[in-house]
């Protein structure tokens, strides 16, 4: 299928994947670009498992306000260029056209040059 995480599983990358495409997001702040995982508490589970399969990810949290409780988990750097970007490429044909888009915007944004795969 193309590109692979080190260190997961088959399964696990395909955990990965539906994490990233259901729920994440692709953007930046200006200067750096980034793949933001955002979910309620209830999936701190799935939130330590990455913390784990991908240890140069950041996890914050957990966050209360405004009536959410939430954690956070953010890729950016070597992680997000050289890892998750040929890795979401390889499966950019499993994309639905809005999170392909995004995935897209992102990399032309910051000069990723493979998210239109």
């Amino acid at each position: 299928m193309g590109a692979t995480v080190p260190g997961l599983s088959e399964f696990e990358a395909g955990l990965l994947f539906g994490l990233l495409v259901g729920e994440g997001h692709f953007g930046g702040d200006g200067r750096q670009p980034q793949v933001t995982l955002r979910m309620h508490v209830r999936h701190e589970k799935l939130f330590r498992w990455l913390e784990r399969a991908l240890p140069e990810g950041r996890l914050y949290g957990p966050y209360r306000h405004g009536g959410r409780e939430y954690f956070q988990w953010m890729a950016r750097g070597a992680l997000l260029r050289d890892v998750l970007v040929p890795f979401l490429s390889a499966r950019r044909a499993f994309m639905d056209d809005h999170v392909a888009g995004r995935f897209s915007a992102m990399c032309s944004r910051y000069g990723l040059g493979r998210g239109s795969a």
